[in-house]
């Protein structure tokens, strides 16, 4: 089914951050990387920015420090990423990803994302949302 409008992409792709920012371990280093990235998302449209060092995930581009890259993808391929299910790399040549800006310093949160697999699958488990397990 996937997702329905742009605020449950915002809810979900978004929670993952929500719940890193308050973990004692991956928390600081998401912080510490200072970085702001958007997600651009089609199917349904809606753009996702975290700004790593305010700790703030918000809904849109305006409202705060523009970021300094943008990863444009479906929302469907979003959520699986966010499962461990898509090789970046292999996506990015395909062009099933699209990066715009500081690739590199999307490279700092390479690490970190595998960490960030976990929390995203269970809460997706807890809310019933078997249509979007990959």
């Amino acid at each position: 089914m996937g997702f329905s409008d742009s605020a449950e992409v915002a809810r979900y792709i978004g929670g993952i951050f929500e719940t890193a920012f308050d973990d004692p371990e991956i928390g600081p280093k998401l912080v510490g990387t200072g970085l702001v990235v958007a997600f651009d998302f089609t199917e349904p449209d809606a753009v996702v920015v975290i700004d790593m060092a305010n700790k703030s995930v918000r809904e849109g581009l305006d409202g705060g420090s523009a970021p300094s890259a943008t990863m444009s993808m479906t929302a469907d391929l979003g959520s699986a990423y966010w499962q461990g299910k898509v090789n970046l790399p292999l996506a990015m040549a395909k062009k099933k990803i699209k990066v715009e800006g500081n690739v590199a310093s999307l490279l700092k949160l390479a690490p970190l994302g595998k960490k960030l697999y976990p929390s995203y699958i269970e809460r997706l488990k807890a809310d019933g949302r078997d249509d979007l397990l990959v």
